[in-house]
Formats: structure tokens, sequence, C-alpha cells
């Protein structure tokens, strides 16, 4: 099963019992869609949320224990959330995966100290926390959703492919077979570029394919073997 991991944000003046319900929430569309959600217990903080510096360490702790299944970071938001913690959270775990960022909406008539959110606040400035931290990371097509709502669901079903091809391509080998045509600007890419990101590639001269291909007969075993592959 795929694994994302998960930050709860929470802010101390506002109130707790959001960080609870959206436990639940989260884990319940994470099980709809198989998805495994690894996120702070109960126990290890303050209703498993990420608040204080401590707790982003034991968040991040909990992360690289998990570092080699973890695909992508969702950060909920039931409130406004402490943006510090949130950054401090991915920075210290050292992940370098993809993060989604969702955020509650109010309602109103709950706008009481008893049930008020600023969970569209609160986005904007984890936003800008990840932002100074160099950490890149995707919105939800509405500023503000509900975890329980078919817009997140398909915003989660997108960044889970995005993480899916994220993950897919570290450290994957690319073969170049000859050079771009001189006259298609279009299809320069820069090597360096994707060496620093974990993608290398070979090259190799169409030439050489050429002169490998001659030298093979129609009766040699790998050509009849990858003929009848192919036409299987």
């Amino acid at each position: 099963m795929r694994s994302i991991g998960v930050i709860l944000g929470n802010r101390d003046f506002f109130p707790d019992h959001l960080v609870t319900a959206a436990r639940a929430d989260i884990s319940a569309i994470f099980g709809e869609i198989g998805v495994n959600p690894i996120l702070l217990s109960e126990d290890d903080t303050k209703l498993g949320g990420v608040e204080t510096y401590r707790d982003a360490q034991k968040c991040a702790e909990l992360f690289k224990r998990s570092s080699d299944s973890i695909e992508g970071i969702v950060v909920v938001l039931p409130n406004f959330g402490d943006e510090k913690g949130v950054a401090d959270a991915i920075r210290l775990s050292g992940l370098t995966c993809p993060i989604l960022v969702q955020a509650y909406p109010d309602e109103l008539g709950k706008l009481g100290p008893s049930t008020r959110r600023d969970g569209f606040c609160g986005k904007i400035s984890v936003c800008n926390n990840l932002r100074q931290y160099g950490l890149p990371f995707s919105l939800t097509t509405d500023h503000v959703v509900d975890v329980d709502s078919d817009s997140f669901r398909d915003d989660l079903r997108h960044f889970l492919s995005v993480c899916r091809v994220v993950s897919k391509m570290r450290s994957v080998r690319l073969g170049a077979i000859g050079a771009r045509p001189n006259a298609f600007n279009t299809v320069r890419y820069s090597e360096k570029i994707l060496e620093a990101n974990g993608i290398s590639v070979a090259t190799v001269d169409l030439s050489e394919i050429f002169a490998s291909v001659n030298k093979l007969h129609d009766a040699d075993g790998a050509v009849t073997a990858e003929m009848e592959r192919i036409s299987s």
C-alpha cells in the first residue's frame, strides 16, 4: 500500500477539537482510496497535531523512519495552524517529495471561539513559510476545501499521480539516441538539471545502433526471440 505523510496543523488559541475531527476525516478518505497515512498519534503530541518546534521534531523523526515508503506529504489545516511548525517538520524530515496543502473552510454561523477555523489565512501563512524554506508545494483547486468533498478527492487523486511520477523518476537512467534536429530548439533540455534531480542520461549515436543491428542475422536467437515477443 502506498504511504503519504500527513501533518495536522494546529494553533494554541484555536479550537483543538477540530484537529480530532480532521484526523477522522483524512483517515476515512485515505482508507477509501487505499493509501496509508503516516501521521503522529494522539499520544505523540497534543491530539497528534504539529504546533511547536518539539512537535515538528517528532513529526520529522516519524517521517524519517518511513522515508523509504513516503511518496508525498499532505498538510491538513483544520484551523489556522502554526506555519513554522509545519515548515520545520518538513525541513527537519529531509524529505524532498511533493507537498499538498489543504485548509478547511469556515462555516457561517460557526465563527465563534469554539468553532472558528480561519484556515483561509492560515494556509497563506503556511505556504509563505514553505516558500521561504525553499520547499515546493501544490495547492488544492479551491483555496479552502472540506476533506470530505468531491473537489478534494479529485485534488488528492491528482496529487497521488504526481507523487507516483516523482517517485518513479528518482534515479532513473534515460537513453538519448542521436542528436536532436538542429532546427528544433523546442526539444532542447539540460542534462545538468536532470542530473541535479537524480536523473542520468546516457547518450548513444544512431550509427552505433545501426552498426550493432547489422551484426545480427535473421536466424540469430536473440532476434527470433524478440520477434516472437513483439508478435505476441
